[in-house]
């Protein structure tokens, strides 16, 4: 599977903006990839003003991905402030060329910077079928949480993590990355912005693909632009024949 990682800086609180440069970004990419990821709160950055910012499932961030899965023929996969039922939720989509949406609400709100008192909690994991692989997406926080992300009854072949993961923690997302690749014997990425918010936080990036033995495949550093790169089941299903680790693991039932 055809991997896309689109690592770059954001346009503070400016969604038509940061539209507009993922447009100039994704427009060479038709068919010649088959996932899309794309940043946390791409259409924002890291915000905590979602009465301001939010939008609904209606909303032209929704039409906008899905216009580019369609132009792509890809699964587009992105976080933006969702309102819903009088909630508000940073809620990754998954948009398809089909015109169908799944989505995952982010569980683990990151509290240092105020996010549980503006947003909901989902409490659905994802695991998703596309193009004969299982994948299962999560959002930033969710990487310091290894029984979220650990395999289960829906077992998946690639997870990936959506972040905006700031630079003074840089080593804690290079350490995480990895440990969920090795635990789960699943390729893992991560997919981080370059460049200073509107709160002075500074991100440099290291958006990376690792394959299930949590080596590194794809490793753009602090270099934005768009990286692509092709995975293999073939690889993966030999990799855990050889090594059945998964086949020892606990069972264990999470209590939400």
């Amino acid at each position: 599977m055809r991997t896309t990682l689109v690592q770059t800086d954001l346009i503070w609180e400016n969604p038509v903006a940061n539209r507009e440069r993922f447009d100039a970004l994704l427009a060479p990419l038709a068919g010649a990839t088959d996932l899309v990821l794309l940043p946390e709160m791409f259409t924002t950055g890291f915000s905590m003003r979602p009465e301001t910012l939010s939008e609904t499932m209606d909303g032209e961030t929704v039409r906008w991905m899905l216009n580019h899965a369609r132009q792509l023929d890809a699964a587009v996969c992105g976080s933006f402030i969702c309102k819903e039922a009088g909630s508000y939720y940073n809620r990754l989509l998954v948009a398809f060329p089909d015109g169908t949406t799944l989505h995952y609400d982010k569980r683990h709100r990151f509290a240092l910077a105020g996010e549980h008192e503006h947003y909901a909690a989902g409490t659905q994991r994802l695991v998703f079928e596309w193009r004969g692989w299982r994948i299962c997406p999560m959002i930033c926080y969710d990487l310091r949480f290894p029984v979220w992300s650990r395999q289960q009854k829906e077992p998946y072949d690639l997870i990936f993590f959506l972040a905006n993961w700031p630079s003074r923690r840089a080593h804690h997302w290079r350490s995480l990355l990895p440990a969920r690749s090795i635990e789960n014997q699943a390729f893992t990425a991560g997919v981080n912005i370059i460049g200073t918010d509107g709160n002075g936080y500074e991100y440099g990036g290291d958006s990376v693909l690792l394959d299930c033995s949590g080596q590194e495949i794809l490793s753009p550093k602090d270099q934005k632009g768009v990286f692509t790169t092709e995975l293999s089941l073939d690889f993966l299903h030999k990799y855990r024949r050889e090594l059945p680790f998964l086949a020892d693991a606990d069972d264990f039932v999470l209590n939400l």
